[in-house]
Formats: C-alpha cells, structure tokens, sequence
C-alpha cells in the first residue's frame, strides 16, 4: 500500500498512540494525514487537540460535536433494547465506534482520502468494531492499521519514537491503566486492573462517589418516556445529550453504575473491565420499569429472547449489517406504547423504582384484586391448569 495511499484520515485521540501514528503515516507513507476527533462525551479530553494535532504533522483537523446524534441514535437505540452484554456490561465504548467510524468514513470521502487509520491494537474489539464499521459503509475503503504492522511492541518503544520524531510527550505520573470515555460511561482496563482478584482503587472512578461516601438521603427522580424514548427529567424536557448528562451527574453524585466484571472478548480472550455509567444504568433500570406496565407478555418474551443477540452484535461491531437492521426495526415495534412516567429513588449504589403510571398502561387493579371482579371466573382456572398438565399427566402415566 505506500506509495499508493497519498491521503489519511486518522481517528485521533491525541494520546500517545495516536499521535505517534500520525507521524508514522506521514513518515512511512509519505502521505498527506487529516486528524479526525469525535466528541462524543471525552470533556476535558479534548482540549488543546488541534494545535497538537497539527504540530504533530496534520495537514487538517476536524472536530466534530457528534454528542445528540451519539445519544439519540445509538444510545438510545440501545436503552430501547434493554441491551446488556453478558448480562452485566451496558456497551459504552462498544456503542461508541460505529458513529466515529461513519463519519471518519464521511470526512474521508469529502477529503478525497485513499485510505483510513486507527490506533486500535491487534489484540482488543475496537479494531473489529471500527473495520466492520468502515467496510460496511465504503467496501472499497483502505483500512490501515498501524498496530498489526509497525515493529513496536511497547509503550517505551512508542515514547523512544515520540522522543526522536519531536512529539512532545507528557511528563506526568503515567496512569497504571487504560481508559475510554464518552457521554455514556467511562471504562477501564489493563495494567494493574489485570488481576481480576485485586480490587479497583477507589481513585481511579471519576464519574461516581463511592457508595459509602454518597449522600445519606435518598434522590427522587422522575423521567418520562414516549415510546420507548426517554423525553424529561422531573418534567424538564432535555435533548438526549443534556438528559443523560445530568442523570450522569444525579447517578455518580449517588454511587450509581459502577460495574467490575471479566467479559469475553470478540477475538476470543477474556478481559477484565471496569465501568462506570450512572446515567445508562438508571435509563436501562427506568425503561425496564415502563415496559413491565405498557408491554403485552409474549410481545416482552420475544424482545427479550433478542437482547442477547442484539448486544453481542453491538460488542462485536456489527451496527451497519442486515442482521442489526432487522433487529432494530423489530425492537422499534416493541416500543410503540411504552409510554408513561416511572419515579425512581437513588441511595448509596442503588437505583429503586418506587413508582409507575401510563395512561397506555395493561395493568390494572381491578383485574389482579383477589376480591370480586367482572373479567376473570377463578373457577376458568381449574380448565386452564388440567390443559397444560395433561402432557404432564401423561408422561408420568407412561412411566408406570
């Protein structure tokens, strides 16, 4: 490929991997490298990007507000769904990747770019995700990926490199892990978090207190959705941004959404990873709520025989394929009456629904009483259990 590739759009975070690829690119290549950033949530991440970005080597930065769109179509999509990896991960950064791989694929065909780059390494999801990503949306794209190709195999070989290439690198106290973060959550992993029997260090959360040191009193809240969409808060209307943003801070200044678990990654290793996402957690608590009182049984069973699939292909990055299309349009359906208001109460880690009410709600009080009622003959039972016992009757029988 050098030689052939003139133009680059780099995803760019302005860390140290990345801003080493970018000279890499110009200095391997001999090609033309436009730095692309994603805010998406990072705060004070992005700060400073582009002046380094360009001292760097780029010949045009682009940092695009993607934060509304990101929670709109993707997060929420995702809250519709009640997706959950592995039963425990609510997919923050795995939600994260296809909108920064689309428009980098955008920006990349605007800029008349023959090829786009990463700084995922060869080892973790991100590098599927952002591929899958890329070739769903552009099949004739060149993907470069320079950590499945350069001769570096450490952080000191990446510094060295910085160091020789004039890359200022900083001198701060490195941190003894890794971490990503957007408006959904923040994770963290490698370094001293992979012993999964040692404990986090409580300094390391950023998003959340401690439980412990959460407030004594409990915080009541109430949001509102309409099909299936979170639309206010205690009868604020937010855009989806501002919305999670400030259940993001009700949830972390409670001790809500910190997560601890060992998942198995896509290319077939397991990995610990700790999360903190106070504001997903009450949204995925706050819809599950809805749903129990405007959801027909079967129409919930079904969608919720899908939640496994629809996350694992989350994780594994395939949000741009025929399969999530499908699933997506299917879970849309779902959502047409969930409708209605949920009160829920924070307290030192806990997220407790303590209240619901639609006007589109299937439950009602008349129906489930045990005293006397006009809809249901408790003597219908005795029919409806010998039914579905005769296969166990006969079972039994043929057994002697």
């Amino acid at each position: 490929m050098k030689g052939e590739v003139k133009k680059v759009v780099l995803a760019y975070s302005g860390g140290l991997d990345t801003s080493v690829i970018l000279k890499w690119l110009k200095n391997e290549f001999g090609c033309e490298v436009i730095a692309f950033t994603a805010d998406v949530g990072q705060a004070e991440e992005l700060d400073h990007l582009e002046q380094k970005a360009l001292a760097t080597g780029a010949s045009k930065v682009y940092i695009e507000d993607l934060r509304e769109e990101f929670v709109r179509d993707y997060v929420f999509t995702a809250i519709k769904a009640n997706a959950i990896y592995e039963g425990t991960y609510l997919l923050g950064t795995s939600i994260a990747r296809p909108i920064i791989a689309k428009r980098q694929v955008e920006i990349a065909q605007l800029e008349g770019a023959d090829a786009v780059a990463h700084g995922s390494t060869g080892k973790g999801n991100d590098q599927v995700r952002f591929e899958l990503t890329y070739y769903s949306l552009n099949p004739y794209i060149r993907v470069i990926s320079p950590w499945r190709e350069w001769q570096f195999k450490s952080r000191e070989d990446l510094i060295t490199y910085a160091k020789k290439n004039g890359i200022p690198v900083p001198v701060t106290k490195e941190k003894p892990y890794s971490s990503d973060r957007n408006l959904l959550h923040i994770s963290f992993e490698g370094g001293i978090l992979e012993n999964p029997w040692s404990a986090p260090p409580e300094d390391m959360f950023i998003l959340s207190v401690s439980p412990e040191k959460a407030p004594d009193r409990p915080t009541l809240v109430e949001i509102d959705f309409e099909d299936g969409l979170p639309k206010r808060i205690d009868g604020r209307t937010l855009s989806p941004a501002a919305l999670l943003s400030e259940l993001n801070e009700l949830g972390g200044r409670n001790g809500i959404g910190r997560v601890d678990m060992v998942e198995n990654r896509y290319v077939g290793m397991k990995s610990r990873g700790v999360y903190e996402t106070p504001g997903g957690t009450i949204l995925h608590i706050a819809h599950r709520a809805i749903e129990s009182i405007t959801m027909d049984r079967e129409v919930m069973h079904l969608r919720d025989s899908l939640i496994p699939k629809i996350s694992e292909l989350i994780y594994y990055g395939y949000w741009f394929s025929p399969e999530m299309e499908m699933l997506k349009r299917a879970v849309d359906e779902t959502q047409k009456d969930v409708s209605g208001t949920v009160r829920l109460k924070l307290y030192k880690g806990n997220c407790t629904v303590v209240g619901r009410q639609s006007e589109k709600s299937l439950y009602h009080g008349a129906f489930a009483t045990f005293e006397k009622d006009t809809v249901y003959n408790q003597k219908d039972a005795e029919g409806f259990i010998r039914l579905n016992a005769l296969r166990l009757r006969i079972r039994r029988m043929m057994r002697g």
